[in-house]
Parts: structure tokens; sequence; C-alpha cells
């Protein structure tokens, strides 16, 4: 539907968005390494020994001993480290560029990690949950990522944002409209092919977890919705109030006695 190019928000509690980066190139990486540099081989299987199998972690079938990598509970977020197409890739990570940032900023650094890697766990259980018995793959970042975009919905839909709608139409629009309507869409199309090529229920899945997880992992001074918190006029000059302030010139001598016990 549209693609993330730039928002004008700046960072406020934090200088760098070093997990952000962090987590953009740990996935380049893994790309370079199992999709390009590879052989076809080994591609195909980190593909199965990463990515999540959900007829295997609910134990309806088992992988080959030659195929296990990792255990199955782990592959809950290395699946999410897994891209074999580099359109995939780059259109994950820069919703990730765009957005991820303010995320981390509203977040701090720790919190976003935990917050990044729990929305892509969420987005496999979903996905689980949706097709239980599926013995294919599912790789990609997108469950953490539709996390970060509805935790920058609820953090920040006054902000512009320019977004290239169907991948030709430059647009400088309110975050609110793109990201809820690619929200709902995630969920529409979840009803409509709840067992596609694409996952809609990790999607889902990481949109439920981003929405519910932003609320508690904030610091207690970041609002929602670009609220600004002002402090009541009256509590502001309570302290510039004359009867509140020490005169010195009134004030009486300190007294040299003090006592001991």
């Amino acid at each position: 539907m549209f693609i993330p190019l730039h928002d004008a928000n700046s960072l406020k509690y934090i200088k760098v968005q070093y997990v952000t980066i962090g987590i953009i190139v740990a996935n380049v990486a893994v790309w370079l390494v199992a999709g390009i540099l590879a052989s076809q081989t080994f591609s195909d299987e980190a593909v199965v020994g990463l990515g999540y199998i959900p007829a295997v972690v609910f134990d309806f079938a088992e992988l080959e001993p030659g195929l296990v990598l990792v255990p199955p509970d782990a592959t809950y977020i290395t699946y999410a480290f897994i891209h074999t197409d580099f359109l995939h890739l780059a259109t994950n990570m820069l919703f990730l560029w765009v957005f991820g940032d303010n995320v981390e900023d509203a977040l701090g650094h720790l919190r976003f990690l935990i917050f990044y890697l729990a929305c892509a766990a969420a987005g496999a259980f979903v996905h689980g949950i949706v097709q239980p018995a599926s013995e294919a793959p599912l790789i990609g970042a997108s469950g953490a990522i539709s996390g970060v975009v509805a935790a920058y919905l609820l953090l920040h839909p006054k902000v512009r944002v320019w977004v290239l709608v169907f991948f030709r139409i430059p647009l400088p629009l309110p975050a609110v409209v793109p990201l809820v309507l690619w929200v709902a869409q995630q969920f529409y199309m979840l009803a409509l092919e709840p067992d596609g090529n694409v996952s809609w229920g990790a999607h889902v899945g990481g949109i439920l977890a981003g929405a519910t997880l932003v609320l508690v992992l904030r610091r207690r001074d970041v609002p929602l919705f670009d609220r600004t918190i002002t402090t009541p006029v009256a509590v502001r000059h309570k302290e510039a109030t004359p009867d509140d302030q020490t005169d010195s010139s009134k004030a009486p001598p300190a007294s040299p006695i003090r006592w001991g016990r």
C-alpha cells in the first residue's frame, strides 16, 4: 500500500538509535551470509533450521536431525533475522529505519530490544495459532516490524511522514493516515487469506504485541498520541508567588548555638 521514506521526528532522549542500527546490521549480515555468499543448499538449510515451523514447534512433526540448528522454541526469535529475498529485506529494514528510532527513543535502548524481540515472538505465535499444522518455515522480520509500526502509531500519529503510495506517488501525510490504513489492511487480509503465502497472522500478532507493550515499556514522561505534558499554570507559578519566597533581608539571623544530644 505504501512505503515510508522519511519522518520529521527528531530524537528527544537518546543521541543515536544504537539498537535499531544493530538490528538492521544483523539482518543484512545474515542475508549476505545465508542468502548471497552461501550455497543454495546452505541457504535452504538455514531457512528450515532457523525458520519458525508451527508443526515442529507444536510437535506435529519433527525435523531431520541434520536440519536442526537451534531448539524449536528458539525459532520464535531466529526466524525474524532470516530473509532470502532482497526486496523483502529492504522493505522491512526501511520500515524499521523510519519508525524504529523514535520507538527506541520513547522506550530506551534495552527496553526497545526486549520490545522488538517480543513482537517477533508474538508474530510467530499468532502465525502458529492460525496455521498450527503448517510445515512451511516462517521467515522475515515482518512480525517485529508490525509491532514497531503499531507503537509508532500510538506515540506519534500527528507526525508528518513522507510515503511512497503504490510505489509511485510521494506524499507527506500525518502518520495516522497511512499507518491506520496499513494496520486495517493486515486484519482484513488475515480474515481474507489466513493461510496465504504472506503470514498476515504474524503481522497481526506483532501489531497486537506492539500496541500493548508500548503502553507499559515507554518512559514515564512519554505521552501517547503526540500529546504535550504540561504543568498546570497554578503549579508553575506557585514558586514565583511573593508569599512563598524567603526575603533574606527580613530573615532572622541564624542562631550561633548548636544543640547536641
